[in-house]
């Protein structure tokens, strides 16, 4: 059922602070007002996106969804869609802003999801009625709602031209948060990310960063090693150990170098260990 909303609590108040907020809105699902009452993070991105980002972002949806942190996204192919299914796997609550009416979920692909969303109590929005398709400025626009409706923004990965960059843009305008991660300076899918960073983006190494952008200290709990993959547990186990330093981690975890690369990579941006410079770590 497509529900009109009255553009009253959270959810208007947020709208209205756009100098062209939409007049009426809709939604189906959960009202995103009940959701939004709780801290929100929206998680765009690079439609095409690389196995590190969508690594990356799974976990991050993950931590911040079993913390009852709510994710707001697109529903769009690559870090959108990612975000919202490991939301949803982790238990957790997430509001996809469409830029269609209600009547369709476009793409076709994510129509499953959708529902996934709606029986885990999510909500599907959108501003526009039942029968509107989406066109390009109704993109644009969805992405500005994006921005408005959700507490802080971050962006795991994205194109120089991804349309998760107008995200960033109206958060900025708005004095929200920004977060990206870091990505190499050879790939095509990090190059809006690196280029945030180098226009004042807050940098994304863990996802302790987001609870700190939203005023949530201390909010990352040690996670225990239950429905970790191997990889990792066996470098946290090393750490458990005593071992600090990355060659004797190498050692322990019987890993490959590159496998052990980004598995170490993984475990700080969630902030499962962090650095203390100098290649030695410690468990957070």
């Amino acid at each position: 059922m497509i529900n009109k909303h009255k553009l009253d609590g959270v959810t208007g108040e947020r709208l209205r602070q756009l100098h062209d907020a939409p007049a009426q809105f809709f939604y189906r699902g959960v009202d995103p007002s009940e959701l939004l009452a709780r801290p929100s993070v929206a998680i765009v991105g690079s439609r095409k996106m690389s196995p590190y980002g969508k690594a990356v972002t799974e976990r991050l949806a993950a931590e911040l969804a079993r913390a009852g942190v709510v994710i707001v996204s697109g529903l769009a192919l690559g870090i959108d869609a990612a975000a919202q299914a490991a939301t949803v796997e982790a238990g957790g609550q997430t509001i996809a802003v469409m830029a269609h009416g209600l009547h369709t979920i476009a793409p076709a692909s994510h129509r499953g999801l959708a529902e996934r969303i709606l029986a885990t109590g999510g909500s599907i929005v959108s501003e526009y009625e039942a029968g509107i398709e989406a066109q390009r400025f109704t993109f644009v626009a969805r992405d500005r709602h994006i921005a408005a409706l959700v507490d802080a923004v971050v962006i795991p990965e994205a194109a120089i031209k991804s349309g998760s960059l107008h995200t960033a843009g109206f958060a900025l305008d708005l004095g929200k948060p920004v977060l990206a991660v870091p990505g190499s300076i050879y790939s095509e899918t990090s190059a809006g990310t690196n280029q945030l960073l180098k226009t004042g983006a807050t940098p994304l190494t863990r996802v302790q960063d987001i609870f700190d952008a939203l005023g949530l200290k201390g909010a990352v709990k040690q996670q225990s090693f239950e429905g970790m993959n191997p990889q990792e547990i066996a470098i946290l186990e090393a750490l458990q150990r005593g071992a600090n330093q990355g060659v004797q981690l190498l050692e322990a975890s019987r890993l490959k170098t590159q496998e052990f690369a980004q598995t170490l990579t993984m475990l700080e941006v969630t902030g499962r260990i962090r650095s203390l410079g100098g290649d030695q770590w410690s468990l957070s």
